[in-house]
């Protein structure tokens, strides 16, 4: 038979359930909602340099250094980023998110714990202290299985949760953009030795040549039709020449252990390294879905994009914080005091609870709308992170393009210009050798000639430098990396929460 008492303890927890719920529907965030809007790539205008090329090619492919055609640059870059200890601190990066989404997870599943308790007391010979039994010993003992669940009406958990698999997905995207920093880094520092190299030669052929000048002046002399004034000024150039030259070979040797450094290998690793033979031949192109589909290409707009879906699950949970959390709780095992050590275990001391368990915020002083501000800048802040990394990455590719065109164009002007310098320096050796004008003349065609030199090397090694940043610009080849849909969370779901308040007090009414 049921008592008015029984029915009084039975409606008590729904009614506290109830006061709760309607404290939840009355809490106040203050109105704090994100400002930053998330950048639509196709508002964005790619400009005359990137439409001028046109759909000419895909995406980059995968090994793009191999369009270097160089297979010791192959075996470089593949080694850097088998050894570079920045690829393995990104997978450790990785394996980290991923364990710290296994600890998010885990908030959205039932907990089970079992405690024990074995003591035993040697009651004191105090009449007062004690009583229970004077000079007696005696045993408390308890053991208890407990299980507690998270009833998540608001979503703190799941938000939780799948903040930290957005986050697992943008520290994937983060070793992905390392792997394609390396790559690049790899392949300019690569491009620079062979400069050096070139550079080397011409200031080599410089000395030959100051060599055949001086020589020449000597046998002038010798002939009677020549000055010591001829000899002492071919002399002049000839230690500046090999200063040249001693300074390029430091500059190979040490961009021969920058490249072992890369390879995650001591310097011993740059001595095997042979002169390298690079011969580009990739024409400049663009693929077609530019730039709508740059953000899964690009791994650190990718990583931003992540983060900005991370960021408003955070907000999420920032606006859970204001309601209850409503617990589920149950334990059962035997508790006892006094007897033998495993009298306890008797099912007469077998003890058993269970019920619902509220908790809920009622004044703490702004620190919630606080921790709720907080979470919204941030979210701004990652919102305003990947538009400029967006509007950067348009803005690097189109500066590699007409970087590009602008060298193909230099170019063509400096082979003529070095065409004519080595015209005039046939001109001005020949009018010297026979007695028609001074070394001077000699002097200026062959100083006009090394420049020009040097500049056709320059031309060629930013030509190769700016093909390889196009092509970390276009995201390196990287397979592409599945999106999130882009929502506005301006609003924040702001019904969301009404919402779940009513869905919540209709559960408890139902129980």
């Amino acid at each position: 038979m049921t008592t008015f008492a029984d029915k009084r303890l039975s409606v008590t927890p729904l009614l506290a359930l109830s006061l709760c719920l309607a404290i939840a529907g009355c809490a106040d965030n203050g109105g704090i909602k994100p400002q930053a809007a998330l950048q639509q790539p196709n508002t964005l205008d790619v400009g005359n340099a990137i439409r001028q090329v046109g759909a000419e090619a895909g995406w980059p492919k995968r090994a793009w250094w191999e369009n270097y055609a160089d297979p010791q640059l192959n075996r470089l870059v593949l080694a850097a980023v088998a050894g570079n200890p920045s690829m393995a601190m990104a997978a450790a990066r990785v394996r980290q998110a991923q364990s710290l989404g296994e600890v998010a997870h885990a908030g959205e599943l039932p907990t089970v714990g079992f405690e024990a308790s074995i003591s035993r007391k040697d009651w004191s010979n105090n009449p007062y202290y004690g009583a229970a039994g004077p000079g007696e010993l005696t045993w408390n003992n308890t053991a208890t299985l407990g299980l507690s669940y998270g009833l998540d009406f608001w979503g703190k958990d799941r938000n939780t949760s799948e903040r930290a698999l957005d986050e697992i997905h943008a520290v994937a995207a983060d070793a992905r953009a390392a792997q394609l920093e390396l790559e690049g880094n790899v392949v300019r520092t690569y491009v620079h030795l062979s400069l050096q190299y070139g550079l080397l030669d011409n200031t080599k052929n410089t000395l030959e040549q100051e060599q055949r000048i001086l020589d020449l002046a000597q046998r002038r002399l010798k002939g009677g039709i020549g000055t010591q004034m001829e000899i002492t000024q071919a002399e002049v150039p000839l230690p500046e020449t090999r200063r040249q030259m001693e300074a390029l070979e430091e500059s190979i040797v040490l961009t021969r252990n920058q490249l072992a450094a890369l390879l995650g290998q001591g310097p011993g690793a740059g001595d095997s390294i042979t002169r390298p033979g690079l011969d580009l031949q990739a024409a400049i192109g663009l693929p077609s879905a530019l730039p709508a589909e740059l953000i899964g290409r690009r791994p650190d707009i990718s990583a931003a994009r992540w983060r900005v879906e991370a960021a408003a699950k955070g907000i999420e949970v920032a606006k859970a914080a204001f309601y209850p959390d409503i617990n589920l709780l149950a334990s059962i095992g035997p508790q006892a005091t006094g007897g033998s050590l495993l009298s306890f275990l008797s099912a007469k001391n077998l003890a058993t609870s269970y019920g619902p368990a509220i908790s809920l915020p009622i004044f703490e002083g702004g620190r919630l709308r606080g921790q709720l501000g907080a979470t919204t800048a941030g979210y701004d802040l990652a919102v305003e992170h990947y538009n400029q990394l967006l509007s950067l990455a348009l803005k690097n590719i189109a500066d590699q393009i007409v970087t590009q065109q602008s060298l193909a164009r230099q170019q063509k002007q400096a082979d003529l210009s070095v065409a004519a310098a080595q015209k005039n320096v046939d001109i001005a050796t020949r009018a010297y050798q026979r007695g028609l004008t001074n070394y001077l003349n000699v002097l200026t065609a062959q100083t006009q000639w090394l420049r020009q030199q040097q500049m056709v090397q320059q031309l060629l090694a930013q030509k190769l430098n700016s093909y390889a940043s196009l092509t970390v610009a276009l995201g390196g080849g990287l397979d592409s990396i599945a999106m999130p849909e882009q929502h506005d969370h301006n609003d924040n779901n702001d019904n969301r929460d009404d919402t779940a308040v009513a869905a919540a007090a209709k559960a408890g009414a139902t129980r």
